[in-house]
């Protein structure tokens, strides 16, 4: 069974919630190891009359330190001990609701890069039931060459198969048309190679075309891919928002009855996007929840780091990069 650190310091709401969600993953079968201030984690785990591993952390990297310089100055915070019980084999994977820069870093210097591996994305999948999506990379890299367009392909392709079973994903590259003279250069050059790489790569995709089932894999900049996922979670709520309004116009006594169920069903929605996205590239699993992460979020976290290391993610993905 898999061992899985919990940064239990990190987050808007730790250790209350990080803390419970491990509670409640452990009740599940998960080897939970929890990283933190021990006498805080202790106290929470009191409350709930629970018994989890502590592996003593007393400080935090905050959400505004400059990572690199954090995770250097700053050994004995909780992320920087998640990773080297990552890279020191006593841990398999770490979660970390965080700040993502630590966590990228301690990721990619930390537990190291996968050979073949420039840099380490964030490959999030878009819950769509009838037709689950990774977006990669979905808030890592700012900045990028044309290169790393097809490795983030080729690690979006191998957490579509593993997470959602897709079979030879076909990979899109994310760009403000279909056709081939679309976009910048980066994305024509990125264009260029993605058609010679080994993906099952099927041209150009707009913004549109994620809910159209066109593609399995979407591929960008973390900057382009950042402000494309937070606009359709933003669409989402918006659409929410006006059906209701429409409703409650025309129907009342039918929106009072619907709306309870609905906004159960979006408290489960939102709790599984706060679970976060695999941080791809890395030699170790890293999954990186959201800052507002609830418990319910953080358990189900949790879980994507014990299946990624069961489906064991960074070997397929390391061997996918030394059959390029």
């Amino acid at each position: 069974m898999p061992t899985i650190a919990l940064d239990a310091g990190g987050g808007d709401l730790a250790p209350r919630e990080t803390v419970a969600g491990a509670v409640a993953a452990a009740a599940q079968g998960i080897d939970v190891l929890l990283v933190g201030n021990r006498p805080d984690l202790q106290r929470e785990l009191e409350r709930h009359e629970a018994e989890l591993p502590i592996v003593h952390a007393p400080a935090v990297v905050g959400m505004g330190d400059f990572p690199i310089r954090a995770i250097r100055e700053v050994p004995d915070s909780s992320v920087v001990v998640c990773g080297n019980l990552v890279s020191s084999g006593e841990a398999d994977g770490f979660v970390s609701a965080g700040s993502t820069g630590a966590s990228l870093a301690v990721a990619a210097v930390g537990i190291g890069r996968l050979p073949g591996v420039s840099r380490p994305a964030i490959a999030s999948l878009l819950t769509i039931p009838w037709n689950p999506t990774v977006l990669c990379d979905a808030g890592a890299n700012l900045v990028v060459r044309p290169s790393q367009l097809v490795e983030f392909a080729v690690m979006g392709s191998v957490v579509a198969e593993t997470t959602a079973g897709v079979e030879n994903p076909r990979v899109g590259l994310l760009n403000n048309g279909s056709e081939d003279s679309k976009g910048r250069e980066m994305e024509r050059e990125g264009l260029a190679l993605l058609r010679q790489s080994s993906v099952n790569f099927v041209g150009n995709v707009e913004g549109s075309d994620f809910a159209t089932g066109k593609v399995d894999v979407i591929v960008t900049d973390g900057f382009t891919g950042n402000v494309f996922l937070k606009t359709v979670e933003a669409s989402v709520v918006m659409s929410a928002k006006a059906f209701f309004s429409m409703l409650a116009e025309s129907e009342p006594e039918t929106e009072e009855k619907v709306r309870p169920q609905f906004s159960a069903q979006g408290r489960k929605l939102m709790d599984d996007r706060h679970a976060g996205a695999h941080l791809v590239g890395a030699k170790g699993i890293a999954v990186i929840a959201h800052g507002h992460a609830r418990s319910a979020a953080i358990t189900k976290a949790l879980q994507m780091a014990n299946e990624g290391s069961m489906y064991r993610l960074p070997e397929r993905i390391g061997e996918r990069f030394l059959c390029r």
